[in-house]
């Protein structure tokens, strides 16, 4: 069998331009993430945060909780960046900003963090010719499909024009 010499088409992985997000769609990304231990205490540590709930079993074992709980703002990081390869791979200029992270129930060690994003607004620059504001909301649910996380991000992206010919 011979290769041919030219492939039949090219795919390039990328995230949506401004044209192709559409309000109210509701996007899931998979695979889920399971959440370790190791996870856990090396985003703590890289971050300088020494909060107890998420480094001392025995303390921790003695809070409401019972046990350690996995670092909110792992949880959060996670959550935006599962998204990434589906949405924004490439076609993000910046991120403008957060406003309603809430984190209804705790995730722990062990668990593992599924995510989602619906789109909820969308408009064009008004100062920034060949873009868009496109404004996302992001829900974490856990194994047992409890909201462990939510958060709306307004994000700058390209319009498709903007860049076409551009190389990704």
């Amino acid at each position: 069998m011979s290769e041919p010499s030219e492939p039949r088409a090219v795919v390039v992985q990328r995230g949506l331009y401004y044209e192709e997000f559409d309000t109210g769609v509701l996007y899931q990304h998979r695979p889920g993430r399971t959440v370790t231990e190791a996870d856990n205490v090396l985003f703590t540590t890289l971050t300088m945060n020494t909060q107890a709930l998420h480094l001392d079993a025995s303390w921790s074992a003695g809070q409401p909780f019972g046990q350690r709980l996995v670092n909110s703002m792992f949880t959060l990081a996670t959550l935006v960046g599962s998204s990434v390869a589906q949405l924004t791979q490439g076609t993000i200029v910046a991120n403008l900003g957060f406003e309603a992270v809430t984190f209804p129930h705790p995730l722990y060690h062990g668990d593992t963090l599924y995510s989602e994003t619906r789109v909820r607004s969308k408009r064009l620059s008004s100062s920034r010719p060949g873009q868009g504001i496109v404004t996302l909301e992001h829900t974490g649910r856990n194994q047992d499909a409890i909201i462990v996380a939510t958060a709306v991000r307004s994000t700058l992206v390209w319009c498709e024009d903007a860049v076409s010919g551009a190389p990704q």
